[in-house]
């Protein structure tokens, strides 16, 4: 696992998030801010005002939005939010917005080049994405084995990200709030969600569509309204926190305590890769679902798309962070006190660790054997922290009611006396990753209210985005080694979906985010390049479509 977090840190270097962020002004800028026609034309092409049933295409344009939606709102916006906020601290919010707005943009872009190459050789079964258009886009310009070649990158790259962010993330974070508030074990919770699974993807994008159609509003409509209950439960709390968003953002000291946030860079890369991981702006995934779309008009069903940022990361993720934050849970005390100051010791890889100490709960507190904990340590040269790691650990039960703590080992240069260390915390918190602590945020404004729409929503989610990501990867398939491996790919995929929920495959917030991270930070350096490389087409296109609009050739 530290070999696939140092490998997300070379994939996600800064210059490449600053690659990003110019691609989605250059094209909110190139399009004269196409985000307005996506929040006003584009809603009516979702209710049905252009449908045509003689179009080529498998689903309608809501349909298409719901099974791309159902790829994007999931457990990003549940369990995502929550790392972002964790490691880059409140701050990490504001960048979330920055990319949701710039993602309608290159959402809209990416699905305009994706309808002007897709196949609709077989028009109920059409196939689009970027390897697509860099495959005929290629042979347009003259480099048709130059352009096959790109297209196979992309689909490698999508299929790693169909495997990580689009399956394992999903289902590990359902069997991890599971366990925690049902105690089934994992492995049966991942039996079951790939059985699940398995019975919906076998009718391929027609029943996926159905389905999410269906499966999407429902879902989103019951958080948003438990969401915006806890809000109105911790009314007073909302303006501070916007507050703290928009100036820890910029001045993170603010939000020390139980998270990092150490620097507006630290804030800066994790909200714009949550928010990345959230949206799938520029990764080219949800183009595959928009290509099924029937239409006979590329950027119709393209400026549809651009509603996906907007709905998922400005609407969804601001409520689950305004959870978090109003409730208190990202700032809470510490939950184990320590008798005495730990004693920081230097080992002989170079490492340093703490003793541990005997340790025993609160009254009212409930510690359960092999616990995860973590404490925060000042003084260590740590990149974006200034100066501050956190330090894991894990509960051991030493009989009757009192624990010892297994400390993990933190590497880097300690400024500090190692005898005295600065202690941002005289304690522990116990580790709620992912989905686990959004959970308790609704736990804290309600009794209950966590565990059971946290679960219930985390399954739903799940199901939505794992089937959506399926189909996802069958295009990758379907490009590189045709129809015939479908089959083999769906069995390894629902396998994949009991793997993951394997209780010691993912164990910190920074182990989930590395599988999140490794799939779209790969699919964002292929297909950033593609959309670049034919960026004068896709712009073409879509003012063509917009003046034809504007001069009222569209009824």
């Amino acid at each position: 696992m530290a070999g696939l977090i140092a490998f997300n840190s070379a994939i996600w270097a800064d210059w490449v998030l600053y690659v990003v962020l110019g691609t989605g002004i250059l094209f909110t800028v190139w399009s004269g801010f196409g985000q307005y026609y996506a929040l006003t034309h584009g809603t009516k092409v979702v209710l049905g005002h252009y449908d045509n049933s003689s179009d080529p295409g498998a689903i309608s344009h809501f349909q298409a939005l719901s099974a791309a939606l159902s790829a994007t709102v999931g457990l990003g916006n549940i369990g995502g939010v929550a790392v972002a906020i964790s490691l880059g601290g409140p701050g990490a919010v504001f960048w979330m917005w920055i990319i949701g707005v710039l993602g309608m943009a290159l959402k809209t872009g990416e699905v305009t080049l994706t309808m002007l190459y897709r196949n609709t050789d077989d028009p109920l079964n059409p196939h689009g994405g970027p390897m697509y258009v860099a495959d005929r886009g290629g042979a347009e310009m003259g480099y048709p084995r130059l352009g096959k070649a790109i297209a196979c990158v992309f689909c490698l790259t999508l299929l790693v990200s169909t495997i990580t962010g689009g399956n394992m993330f999903q289902a590990w974070n359902v069997a991890a709030v599971t366990e925690l508030y049902f105690g089934v074990p994992r492995l049966m919770t991942g039996l079951v969600l790939g059985l699940i699974v398995a019975a919906v993807i076998l009718g391929g994008i027609q029943r996926i569509g159905q389905v999410t159609s269906t499966l999407v509003p429902f879902m989103c409509g019951v958080y948003m309204l438990a969401a915006i209950y806890v809000l109105l439960v911790n009314i007073s709390a909302v303006p501070d926190s916007l507050r703290l968003i928009v100036v820890s953002a910029f001045a993170p000291a603010e939000a020390q305590g139980a998270f990092i946030g150490g620097t507006a860079l630290y804030a800066f890369s994790w909200g714009l890769k949550r928010a990345l991981y959230s949206s799938e702006a520029g990764q080219g995934s949800s183009p595959m679902a928009h290509a099924a779309a029937r239409t006979q008009e590329p950027v119709r069903e393209a400026v549809v798309a651009g509603l996906e940022p907007f709905i998922d990361t400005l609407v969804v993720c601001t409520l689950t962070a305004l959870v978090i934050l109003t409730t208190g849970i990202w700032s809470r005390p510490v939950d184990i006190m320590f008798p005495t100051t730990p004693q920081v010791v230097q080992e002989a890889d170079g490492g340093w660790t703490l003793h541990s100490r005997p340790v025993t709960p609160s009254e009212g507190q409930v510690w359960r054997d092999n616990d995860l904990i973590y404490t925060v340590l000042g003084g260590f040269e740590v990149p974006h922290t200034v100066g501050r790691t956190r330090l894991g650990g894990v509960l051991r039960s030493s009989g009757g009611n009192t624990f010892m703590i297994e400390w993990e080992t933190a590497y880097g240069s300690l400024a500090l006396n190692k005898n005295k260390p600065e202690l941002m915390e005289q304690g522990a918190f116990v580790a709620y990753p992912g989905s686990t602590l959004t959970a308790r945020a609704f736990d804290l404004a309600a009794d209950g209210l966590g565990k059971w729409l946290i679960t219930f929503a985390a399954w739903l989610f799940a199901i939505s985005t794992i089937i959506s990501w399926n189909y996802y990867g069958e295009q990758g398939i379907v490009y590189l080694l045709g129809e015939r491996w479908v089959v083999s790919y769906r069995i390894l995929y629902c396998t994949l979906v009991v793997v993951a929920c394997a209780p010691w495959l993912i164990r910190t917030n920074e182990e989930l985010d590395a599988f999140t991270n490794l799939g779209t930070g790969l699919m964002l350096w292929a297909n950033i390049p593609i959309m670049l490389v034919f960026s004068s087409q896709m712009m073409r296109a879509y003012h063509s479509y917009i003046g034809n609009l504007r001069d009222g050739k569209f009824i």
